[in-house]
């Protein structure tokens, strides 16, 4: 019995050794693989968030055919193109045909482009770019295009960037994908500077802006025409605007109701014209006690003028032609514009 409890034990050890030894070497590998960074572009990681999308149009920077491409099939040297300009820098295609084991690209086409010619560009000098590299498909007469969408930096710590695994060689070499008709192959590069904005459009919300109540008085009201009447123009914020209505009614208050609507006009000199947020309580007001006709409204108006946002009905006729409400005094009517929120829009550092 002592012997057989022995025997269970040393295999337990055995077993929790051979486990611990498993997992130390698991972790190991795990943490090494984290941590490992290649030498021609950038980490492993980066590479899983490659987009590939095939377009008609060919490259705006470089192009490179090669013909009888089987030739360096199996190369591990790289193929460095001629000097080519763009965005007034100086660039090389850096083509690996058996992949740049250095950037995982095993088993894969790896594209890098490098900048030439730093020497002569100020100390410190860094260039960003939105980097796009190409497989030419002249069966599909398109160009596979390939990145992750992040800004490359270029400086004197790093001078080419790319992707180790532009495209599987199983899909490169396979007749049926088009990559190789012919025994030639082609690739490309687009090169675009992001030069980061100096000025940013700030658009500020102000609340209950200066000058911000307009008061329009209507004379001899009941000898106005069926048309529309508008107000002198008023300035609030860095824009214009003027107030609206028709005596005889419109829209779906036609004949039974007063409208009134608030429209945006141009801008003040040297604004920003841009859309304007524009909020204002529009009230025709009562001339015997603050019981006003009021109605809120707020929208975005176009840069365009005479564009106007309002009611159809903001009293019927028959509350208004009633003497004892008090609206309408001495065939006169008085709308009032006070505008509580406005937007504006400059132009400031970014």
């Amino acid at each position: 019995m002592d012997g057989r409890k022995w025997s269970l034990c040393f295999i337990s050890l055995v077993f929790l050794f051979i486990t611990s030894s498993s997992a130390e070497l698991l972790i190991q590998q795990v943490t090494e693989g984290r941590g490992t960074e290649y030498n021609s572009s950038y980490r492993l990681e980066a590479n899983l968030g490659v987009t590939r999308v095939l377009r008609d149009e060919r490259p705006s920077s470089k192009i490179v055919t090669i013909t009888s491409c089987s030739t360096i099939k199996g190369r591990g040297e790289p193929y460095e193109s001629s000097v080519f300009e763009a965005a007034g820098y100086k660039w090389r295609l850096v083509l690996y045909m058996n992949g740049n084991q250095n950037d995982g690209g095993n088993n894969h086409i790896s594209l890098y482009v490098r900048i030439e010619d730093t020497g002569s560009l100020p100390s410190g000098w860094e260039v960003n770019v939105d980097l796009k590299l190409f497989v030419h498909n002249p069966k599909l007469h398109k160009y596979l295009s390939v990145t992750d969408g992040t800004v490359k930096r270029y400086d004197n710590a790093k001078k080419e960037w790319g992707y180790g695994q532009s495209i599987p060689l199983s899909t490169f070499y396979n007749t049926n994908e088009g990559y190789t008709e012919g025994d030639i192959c082609g690739f490309g590069a687009e090169v675009l500077i992001v030069n980061p904005a100096q000025q940013q459009e700030k658009v500020t919300f102000i609340s209950n802006p200066p000058d911000n109540v307009f008061t329009w008085k209507i004379l001899r009201f009941s000898t106005l025409e069926d048309k529309f009447y508008y107000s002198d123009d008023f300035l609030v914020g860095d824009r214009y605007w003027r107030l609206g209505f028709n005596p005889k009614g419109t829209g779906g208050g036609r004949s039974n109701a007063l409208p009134i609507f608030f429209y945006a006009q141009g801008f003040k000199p040297n604004a920003v014209a841009t859309n304007t947020w524009g909020a204002v309580n529009l009230r025709l007001k009562n001339q015997r006690t603050s019981n006003h006709k009021q109605i809120y409204s707020a929208a975005w108006y176009p840069i365009r003028p005479d564009y106007g946002v309002g009611v159809y009905t903001i009293i019927t006729f028959a509350e208004l032609n009633d003497a004892s409400k008090g609206y309408l005094v001495n065939d006169a009517i008085i709308f009032e514009a006070e505008v509580v929120k406005v937007s504006v829009t400059n132009i400031v550092s970014a």
